[in-house]
């Protein structure tokens, strides 16, 4: 049974109970929403992960990308990073590791941390593919689909499968004058597996019995957007929209199939298409969670795509994207370090919190206020409780200590606030 399922016949789970408490709403509203499919509870039968919520009216949620490389395969250090990021507010971890001894990489991360944890099947399959001396476009269905169910018996709880991704799109976009090509690494993995074998993607053909292991073990789909644009010039063009409908049809088909299903968006993106393409979407997804990369609003900023992913997702999330991938300094140019994944996580955090309070969240508001008494009153130590980053403020506090309290070294005596205290 899936949370889904018990939604429609109005029972109340232990998740959604859980959920509804974290998000200070109602269950009955809650399991409304569950059964209507614009809420998920990413929750694997087989896992031990706490029950988060993703979708309308709930906070905007952040996960964190960890993964070894063939290049950098270690362990521990993607284990800490997975630490760090829920340490710093991550609400789920994805697993995308390519390197050696993916399951018990897998494993570990599933003992390290209590968030839901998602993977992409199709990089554990081409993996081992490539293990036996074979090209990724030489992938065996049988391998597949055999990683996606023993993923499924371990406890994943959310799966990215590049399901839109058909034969008739691959050939449009190879035809195209699309500038970045393909950038998705599964959608490239099945757009060039389909142009060599000339046969439809096996995800998109074989999707009911996808729908059938998704509703045994209660996994979320997470309907991957191969197509998705690389560059600023490539947004909103054919290919990303044309594979949106597919994944539109793809979804109502999960949701009468009484399987969680949200969707995977855009990548690269410039500010004025943001909220149509949010708007496009939970139109022909029929209200399904959106599950957004960025958007990164400029291309010209690598070793700061933090910062340009968080300003295209605050305005995502205020316009109706539920759940941001963070992107950290290093996307584009190497596998990130521990540092790149806490400024990601922080990015994220307050891309998240100003959209929350621009939608008019109670809890984001309620916090917003208690740091502007704080900074009122001089409560330093609740500013510092209240930041995403509690370490950071107080470095910068403690660097130019001051005797009197009521002031910092920015504007010392002539600080406003202390010299108009108590008359406004």
């Amino acid at each position: 049974m899936t949370q889904k399922s018990e939604a429609i016949k109005g029972n109340i789970t232990t998740e959604m109970e859980s959920v509804a408490k974290k998000e200070n709403i109602s269950v009955d509203k809650l399991v409304k929403l569950v059964a209507e499919g614009k809420v998920v509870i990413p929750k694997n039968i087989n896992g031990k992960t706490e029950a988060c919520g993703i979708g309308k009216v709930l906070k905007t949620k952040i996960n964190a990308n960890i993964g070894s490389s063939s290049k950098i395969d270690d362990i521990e250090l993607e284990i800490n990073k997975a630490k760090l990021a829920v340490e710093y507010g991550a609400d789920a971890i994805m697993d995308l590791s390519t390197g050696s001894d993916l399951k018990t990489f897998r494993r570990k991360i599933m003992d390290a941390v209590d968030v839901p944890i998602g993977t992409v099947p199709i990089y554990e399959a081409g993996v081992a593919t490539l293990s036996k001396n074979k090209e990724i476009i030489e992938m065996d269905e049988e391998e597949i689909f055999k990683t996606i169910e023993e993923q499924a018996k371990e406890g994943v709880d959310f799966m990215t499968l590049h399901c839109g991704i058909t034969s008739d799109l691959v050939d449009k976009i190879e035809k195209s004058k699309r500038m970045m090509g393909v950038v998705s690494r599964g959608g490239t993995f099945l757009a060039s597996w389909i142009l060599h074998n000339q046969r439809e993607n096996p995800l998109y053909e074989n999707y009911d019995y996808i729908l059938e292991l998704a509703y045994e073990h209660d996994i979320t789909l997470s309907l991957g957007d191969g197509l998705r644009p690389g560059c600023l010039a490539d947004a909103s063009d054919i290919a990303q929209i044309q594979e949106l409908v597919t994944l539109g049809t793809l979804v109502k088909r999960a949701q009468n199939a009484n399987v969680q299903v949200m969707v995977e968006g855009p990548g690269h993106m410039p500010l004025n298409q943001i909220k149509a393409n949010m708007e496009i979407q939970k139109t022909i997804c029929n209200g399904a969670p959106f599950y957004v990369l960025g958007p990164l609003v400029t291309d010209l900023a690598p070793g700061y795509d933090h910062i340009t992913g968080a300003i295209g997702g605050a305005i995502a999330a205020a316009s109706g994207a539920d759940f941001l991938c963070y992107v950290t300094p290093a996307e584009h140019l190497s596998l990130p370090n521990l540092e790149d994944v806490k400024e990601g996580v922080i990015a994220s955090k307050i891309a998240a919190e100003a959209a929350d309070v621009a939608n008019g969240l109670e809890s984001s508001w309620a916090r917003e206020k208690e740091m502007a008494i704080a900074r009122k009153e001089f409560d330093w130590e609740t500013q510092f409780k209240l930041a995403f980053d509690q370490s950071k403020p107080r470095k910068y506090r403690e660097k130019c200590k001051l005797d009197d309290d009521e002031m910092c070294a920015m504007c010392g005596e002539y600080c406003a606030v202390k010299i108009a205290k108590g008359d406004f």
